[in-house]
């Protein structure tokens, strides 16, 4: 690892990490990526930011073995040795965040290297920037970016050296992450924060909530439960950034459970339960399962109800015994809540497609989501059916009125809370 900055003719100009304060990262197998990450530095020094380079190539990491009845045994395959890499180096920047030294991350990368990568920032805080440039197979980028808040600039050429091509990238990627700087967030906050999730199925719903919170000074942060966004509200529930969660939109368990691309993982549902935070829970959008384009879709659901929300997003409608196994996880997910838990239920549709002579209109397979939920949930959670739809002005009205009395705040038309 070292601390330079080019003398705008390609030359390092070695210097002592003591003396940095808010530099730039930079995280890249030099062995491959030499020139690139060169020319990168120098566009960041030019722009009045120091860089701290950190090699995590491993040409020169002879394979470790053991010997075992006179025989080598190899105990370290690349991948193990790449984890123990990212494992390294991910120590090494947290103790440079933590003495100040960086202000910003970026790696230069093709598939391997994007791996490390994304591992190295995996535990960086929200917010703290982040820019990957790679060449690795988009799938993979996209992988990335579901875990964390990473600014990918996807080469689209390969990494071979400076050229026309790729001097253009690293030229934006350096301006890009020089002019970036981390924010920490303040230690004290004065106003209560509440997590809400939203689909555009069930933004009618998260907006009225957004408001009447505001209304009663209260902050609300809105995810997409598009599984990059469950996952996140989840990760950022349990580092307390949350005083409570309204849950309007459980899509993402439909995902989980049938297998469509908006999986937010096993811990969905989990993090305002173990951190006993006030949370409300409804159904918005388990009437439906996300994947990409019609020709992504598995040819297990032939047959099956869609719906093209966009040429890239086709919509399946879940069935009776799926929302029945949907309400059963919610359940046992709720089960673990130790704090005030509320599950509202609207009546008349969970989405917009959802509702009286909607496409996805489908009472009994809701239904069977409640009545699931009901039979495998403790008596410590209550459960409040509306006789109307999930966006509807009622049912945002009640699920922000009940968060409201559970922070301690006066909601408008109260005597008191």
């Amino acid at each position: 690892m070292s601390h330079h900055c080019t003398d705008g003719q390609g030359a390092v100009r070695d210097g002592s990490l003591s003396e940095l304060s808010n530099a730039v990262a930079i995280v890249a197998t030099l062995d491959t990526k030499g020139r690139e990450v060169s020319y990168l530095a120098d566009i960041i020094c030019k722009c009045g930011r120091k860089t701290v380079l950190i090699d995590v190539g491993t040409s020169k990491i002879a394979p470790r073995t053991n010997q075992a009845g006179g025989h080598s045994v190899r105990v370290a395959s690349p991948a193990e040795l790449l984890k123990e890499i990212a494992a390294t180096t991910r120590g090494k920047v947290r103790d440079l965040l933590a003495s100040g030294a960086i202000g910003a991350i970026v790696g230069v990368a093709g598939g391997k290297g994007s791996a490390v990568f994304g591992e190295v920032v995996s535990d960086l805080p929200y917010g703290f920037p982040k820019l990957l440039v790679s060449s690795a197979r988009p799938a993979l980028l996209a992988e990335l970016a579901v875990h964390n808040d990473i600014m990918l600039y996807p080469t689209l050429v390969d990494l071979f050296g400076i050229n026309a091509f790729t001097e253009r990238v690293l030229q934006n990627a350096g301006q890009a992450i020089a002019a970036m700087r981390y924010a920490p967030a303040k230690a004290a906050r004065k106003t209560k924060i509440v997590a809400i999730t939203a689909f555009g199925v069930t933004t009618p719903a998260a907006t009225q909530c957004v408001g009447r919170l505001g209304k009663a000074g209260v902050d609300a942060i809105v995810f997409p439960a598009n599984g990059a966004g469950g996952r996140k509200m989840e990760q950022l529930i349990a580092a307390g950034e949350f005083d409570a969660v309204i849950d309007l939109t459980t899509t993402e368990l439909a995902d989980e459970i049938v297998g469509g691309t908006a999986s937010a993982g096993p811990d969905r549902l989990k993090g305002a339960a173990e951190q006993s935070i006030p949370h409300v829970i409804a159904p918005g959008a388990v009437d439906m399962v996300n994947f990409g384009a019609p020709s992504s879709v598995p040819d297990q659901f032939r047959g099956r109800l869609f719906y093209s929300h966009t040429p890239y997003t086709t919509l399946m409608r879940t069935t009776l015994a799926e929302n029945t196994s949907i309400g059963r996880l919610t359940a046992q997910r709720l089960s673990l809540a130790e704090g005030p838990v509320m599950v509202l239920w609207p009546a008349k549709g969970v989405s917009d497609y959802d509702r009286d002579g909607g496409i996805f209109r489908d009472p009994d397979a809701d239904r069977a989501w409640l009545d699931a939920l009901k039979d495998n949930l403790p008596p410590k959670v209550t459960v409040r059916e509306l006789n109307c739809h999930i966006n509807d002005p009622e049912f945002a009205e009640a699920a922000a009125r009940w968060i409201l009395k559970q922070l301690g705040k006066k909601a408008d038309g109260d005597a008191n809370v």
